[in-house]
C-alpha cells in the first residue's frame, strides 16, 4: 500500500502517545476505524485523512495540523508559564503532544486570534519579518484618539531604544477611544509602544486578524478550531478587508468598560 504506515506509528504521529502507549491503546480495543475495533498494531493505513476514533475521540489524521484559538486574557504563550496558565492548556493533549507551536506570541492580557502549527515552513512564513504578514488589532485606549495620533501612526513613530521609525500599515478610528491598527512587522510590545509614542495608552488589545483571516465570530474565548489548506492561503493575503468598518464596529459601546474585548 503506497504511502501507508503501521497503525501504531500513525497514532504516535498524531500525538496520541509513545509507540508503546499507542500499541497498548490498540491492544485494549480503544482504536476504531469505520466503527470497528482494530487490534493489529502493524496493520497498514494511509495517514492523510484517515478517520479514527481513539478512546472515544474522533480524529481525522493529518501530516501537518494548523489551529486557530480565541485567546482569552490571563494566559501566557509559553509551554513553561511563570505567572498565568499556558495557552497550551486550552488545546487537546494530543495536539500539544504532537508539537504544535504558537505562531508568534500575544501578551497575557491580549486577547484574540492566536494560531498554532507543527509546520515549520508555515511558522517561518508567518513570523519572519521578511514576509511582512499583516496582523490587525483592535486597540482600546485610555485617552481620546485624535487625528494627529492617527496621522503619526500612519507616517511612523520612533520607539524608545529603537531609532528607526515604525509605521502602521493601516490605521482607522473605530470610536473616540478605539482604533483598528494593522502592522506588517512584529517587535516587542509594538502596539503598546507605538500608542505610548503618540501620547496615549493601551487599555486593552485584541488581535482581530492575521492576513485576511479574521477571528471567526462564532469562536468563543478559549475555543479552538482546525484550519484547512484554503485558509492557509488567506493568512498571507493583505488585510485590506479587515480595515473596513463593520456594522459592529460602527456601533461601538459608549462606556470604556463596554468597549473592552471579551475576557
Amino acid at each position: 500500500m503506497a504511502g501507508a504506515a503501521p497503525l501504531y506509528r500513525i497514532l504516535q504521529s498524531q500525538g496520541f502517545g509513545s509507540r508503546r502507549e499507542c500499541r497498548a491503546l490498540i491492544g485494549a480495543g480503544q482504536i476504531r476505524i469505520a466503527g470497528d475495533a482494530v487490534l493489529d498494531a502493524e496493520r497498514l493505513y494511509p495517514l492523510e485523512g484517515l478517520a479514527v476514533n481513539v478512546a472515544g475521540i474522533d480524529w481525522r489524521c493529518r501530516s501537518r495540523v494548523h489551529v486557530a484559538l480565541h485567546k482569552p486574557a490571563g494566559y501566557e504563550c509559553s509551554r513553561t508559564p511563570r505567572d498565568h496558565p499556558s495557552v497550551y492548556a486550552l488545546l487537546p493533549a494530543h495536539l500539544v503532544r504532537r508539537g504544535v507551536q504558537c505562531v508568534g506570541r500575544l501578551d497575557q492580557d491580549t486577547t484574540g486570534l492566536l494560531l498554532f502549527s507543527d509546520d515549520g515552513a508555515l511558522l517561518h512564513r508567518l513570523t519572519s519579518p521578511r514576509h511582512h504578514v499583516d496582523k490587525t488589532y483592535d486597540v482600546y485606549c485610555r485617552h481620546e484618539v485624535s487625528d494627529a495620533m492617527l496621522a503619526a501612526l500612519r507616517t511612523g513613530v520612533v520607539l524608545r531604544d529603537d531609532p528607526a521609525p515604525v509605521a502602521a500599515h493601516a490605521c482607522i478610528r473605530l470610536d473616540s477611544h478605539a482604533l483598528r491598527l494593522t502592522l506588517d512587522s512584529g517587535r516587542y510590545h509594538q502596539v503598546k509602544r507605538m500608542l505610548a509614542a503618540v501620547g496615549n495608552r493601551v487599555e486593552a488589545l485584541h488581535r482581530r486578524a492575521i492576513g485576511a483571516y479574521p477571528l471567526p465570530d462564532d469562536l468563543a474565548p478559549g475555543q479552538w478550531r482546525l484550519l484547512d489548506d484554503d485558509t492557509l492561503d488567506v493568512l498571507v493575503q493583505p488585510a485590506a478587508t479587515m480595515l473596513k468598518a463593520t456594522a459592529s464596529a460602527t456601533s461601538m459601546p459608549s462606556t470604556a468598560a463596554d468597549r473592552m474585548p471579551p475576557a
